[in-house]
């Protein structure tokens, strides 16, 4: 019988330490896939943050180092001047990226750092207790925003992946949903393009997962891929923002 689909190779035996529904454990599939289908095993280098993920080196056959919170673009611009052949591939979510580390992912893509980012973006701290994120809805209620999220105290949601496609070190920046079939398809392209890119030498590569994340939004998760949907996207729309390998645009 002809295989036509099987796990990656490249992930371990260990099992994923994410909660069920999560689209973190999708993502790293898709991470694992394109490693092994770009013949990049030996050249993949990840830095994963401090948050939901951190964990996830057990998961994969391949060199990885953990960053401090928000510091993984500083890690991956030290990897990536050193080891410029390899392919270099920092993971970080919501709370990690844009809390903690808004000033590494800025300073990373003005300086057109050539490594490729996956921004897992699922409207909340997940690890530490559900607590408000600078991705958070307005009016989402989470265990700092019982009321729900309001401008006048906490601002509003950040979109980083239009945001960072205004730096002019950006290359390429796009947001993609893990929440079906189709949309899961789509953002496997889309991270395979911000590899494919590094591996050309070009400046920042930046995709934006929304992730569904039932656990902290606090309902089952089929209903929370149809968040995704109703909600998620109604702030957080999908979207090529920038490609510097279509018409310099």
């Amino acid at each position: 019988m002809k295989v036509v689909y099987k796990r990656p190779e490249l992930l371990t035996d260990a099992h994923f330490s994410y909660c069920g529904g999560c689209g973190h454990g999708i993502i790293n599939k898709l991470l694992a896939e394109i490693i092994e289908e770009e013949k990049l095993s030996e050249k993949a280098i990840l830095v994963w943050p401090i948050g939901c993920s951190v964990y996830a080196d057990q998961n994969f056959k391949v060199d990885s180092i953990c960053a401090l919170h928000g510091r993984a673009p500083s890690v991956g611009t030290g990897l990536k001047r050193a080891l410029p052949e390899n392919a270099v591939i920092v993971y970080q979510g919501d709370g990690d990226l844009v809390s903690e580390g808004m000033a590494e992912i800025m300073h990373a893509a003005i300086r057109g750092e050539k490594f490729s980012v996956i921004f897992v973006n699922n409207a909340i701290f997940g690890m530490t207790g559900g607590q408000m994120a600078p991705t958070t809805l307005l009016g989402q209620e989470t265990t700092t925003s019982p009321y729900g999220r309001k401008v006048e105290t906490s601002g509003y949601p950040v979109k980083m992946a239009e945001l960072i496609s205004n730096v002019q070190g950006c290359y390429f920046s796009e947001r993609v949903y893990v929440n079906n079939p189709k949309n899961i398809m789509n953002a496997k392209k889309a991270i395979r393009k911000a590899i494919q890119y590094q591996m050309e030498g070009k400046g920042l590569s930046f995709v934006e997962v929304v992730s569904q994340c039932p656990t902290g939004w606090g309902v089952k998760p089929l209903d929370s891929l149809k968040m995704v949907e109703t909600e998620m996207s109604k702030e957080y729309p999908l979207g090529v923002f920038k490609d510097m390998g279509v018409n310099g645009n």
